[in-house]
């Protein structure tokens, strides 16, 4: 039986964010190249997706390539970068159907010429929808995100002290609230550089299933656990019940 009827529906997370981590090793087990294991790790996505959005999830963000992900093998860099425009391609009408908007955050701008246009082509066409924002973390890293936040202030010639608040509005995570729940694949037990600043308070789920096998019930399961958890935000149990 599914986990599912457990969970309260009243309680589903605004923001769930993913590292979506272990196609590589995933396709070794198997005996085949890395590569089959993000071609797998799309299906994953497609259906974790879908399936966000239909318990009502309002945005889901999705580490899809670091910048420290430049450093792998040129091979697996270009069959990454391919299989990112055949997918943003072929799913076009998925998100239409389900009235999902598609986003991105990172230095997109660096990405080949290719794929960049193709992210911003989904990101045109499905501007309008509003069921959920589907995010694609992109060339991306927490600690540039950070940097780049000073050094715009900097450059703005801002004499003003600059709070929580204020700084927040230069991240390119701006327009978005914090995760509560933040998801990693694969048995890492870190967050390699994902939402640095955002993840503050996240309540952090980590398992050891790879990302091709992490299915509808994966996520129901992270969800629950998310649920029983009592989220302080410094604060003391006895606080929390008054």
């Amino acid at each position: 039986m599914s986990i599912f009827h457990k969970i309260d529906k009243d309680k589903i997370p605004r923001h769930i964010a993913i590292i979506m981590d272990g196609n590589g090793r995933w396709a070794k087990s198997k005996g085949k190249p890395r590569v089959f294991g993000h071609n797998e790790g799309v299906k994953t996505v497609r259906e974790i997706t879908e399936v966000s959005a239909k318990i009502g999830v309002e945005y889901l963000t999705l580490y899809a390539f670091s910048t420290e992900n430049w450093k792998r093998p040129a091979y697996e860099v270009n069959a990454l970068m391919s299989l990112l425009v055949s997918t943003i391609d072929k799913e076009m009408d998925t998100l239409m159907k389900n009235n999902i908007k598609l986003e991105a955050i990172g230095n997109i701008t660096e990405l080949p010429s290719r794929s960049y246009k193709s992210l911003l082509k989904g990101i045109e066409r499905t501007k309008d929808n509003d069921r959920m924002t589907l995010v694609l973390a992109l060339n991306y890293s927490g600690r540039w995100d950070i940097l780049n936040a000073v050094n715009t202030i900097i450059k703005n010639n801002s004499t003003s002290p600059v709070d929580e608040k204020i700084f927040k509005e230069y991240l390119s995570t701006a327009k978005y609230p914090d995760p509560e729940l933040l998801i990693r694949t694969s048995g890492e037990i870190r967050l390699s550089n994902f939402l640095l600043w955002e993840s503050a308070y996240s309540e952090l789920y980590f398992t050891d299933i790879k990302w091709p096998d992490f299915k509808e019930e994966s996520l129901y399961e992270a969800i629950y656990e998310y649920q029983n958890r009592e989220r302080r935000f410094g604060k003391t149990s006895e606080q929390l019940k008054k």
